[in-house]
């Protein structure tokens, strides 16, 4: 079966896939940006999930999350910056949605919404470098 017509429209439409990858990673670089500009507010997130050294983290989180929606929304080096957001966001995800570790209940149910919801995001992750390595592979005649 083909794609239908309109779809097909809105799929080669070329502002497409700027507008899917800053859906994807827009809330990652916004996460950035307000870190940056309270620097007091990101080491306490940071202590406040058991990270040490909590200033040092921040500082990783920080360029994580501007580094890696800028690679991804220029399409420069998108596979790295995929790579970065994802690893950031599976080691974000045991961090901060540990549900496995808590009793039963709402905070639990939470945690393990949240958890496989950041599973998604990698997962498009990953489709942003395999779309990034299928556009870079020399067209055989």
């Amino acid at each position: 079966m083909t794609t239908p017509r309109s779809i097909a429209f809105i799929l080669d439409w070329r502002p497409t896939v700027f507008a899917a990858r800053l859906l994807l990673c827009g809330a990652y670089l916004l996460g950035g940006i307000v870190k940056a500009s309270d620097w007091s507010a990101a080491v306490a997130e940071q202590a406040h999930f058991g990270m040490s050294p909590p200033a040092l983290w921040a500082a990783l989180t920080i360029a994580v999350e501007l580094v890696g929606p800028l690679l991804i929304l220029t399409g420069r080096l998108a596979w790295l910056g995929a790579g970065m957001l994802g690893v950031f966001t599976l080691l974000a995800a045991i961090t901060a949605n540990a549900f496995w570790a808590m009793p039963a209940g709402e905070a639990r149910f939470m945690a393990t919404n949240a958890f496989f919801e950041h599973l998604g995001l990698i997962g498009g992750f990953i489709l942003v470098a395999l779309v990034a390595h299928v556009a870079e592979r020399p067209r055989r005649a």
